[in-house]
């Protein structure tokens, strides 16, 4: 399981990076979402709470990734539970909002890679 939150946690941040740039490429452009996008960004999202998942199960486990790891995990957690909240709110100009949203995650999730092991 370890392997799998390791390998998948690439997956999820490369998948958020491309359905941000997607996003943001469409918004430059001034279009708005196209349906098929939202299969694209709902599975960004999706491996992102796998992820999430993942790291819980490790951690029930006895496995401590260290302090700092599991806060980027958690405000990883918060911010997709906030971009659920205001869904609605996000649809203003939602080719660039979202955009936004998911290149935020996607940082989390390398910032998230960048400090397992350490405590704070």
């Amino acid at each position: 399981m370890e392997g799998f939150h390791t390998s998948f946690g690439w997956v999820a941040i490369w998948a958020s990076g491309l359905a941000a740039v997607l996003a943001l490429a469409l918004a430059a452009r001034g279009r708005d979402l196209p349906r098929w996008y939202w299969w694209v960004g709902g599975s960004a999202i999706s491996a992102m709470v796998v992820q999430i998942l993942a790291g819980v199960y490790l951690y029930q486990q006895d496995r401590r990734p260290g302090s700092q790891h599991m806060f980027y995990g958690f405000v990883i957690l918060f911010t997709l539970t906030f971009g659920y909240v205001y869904r609605w709110q996000l649809q203003k100009r939602p080719a660039l909002r979202w955009g936004l949203f998911l290149l935020f995650v996607m940082g989390l999730g390398i910032r998230g890679v960048m400090t397992f092991g350490e405590s704070f």
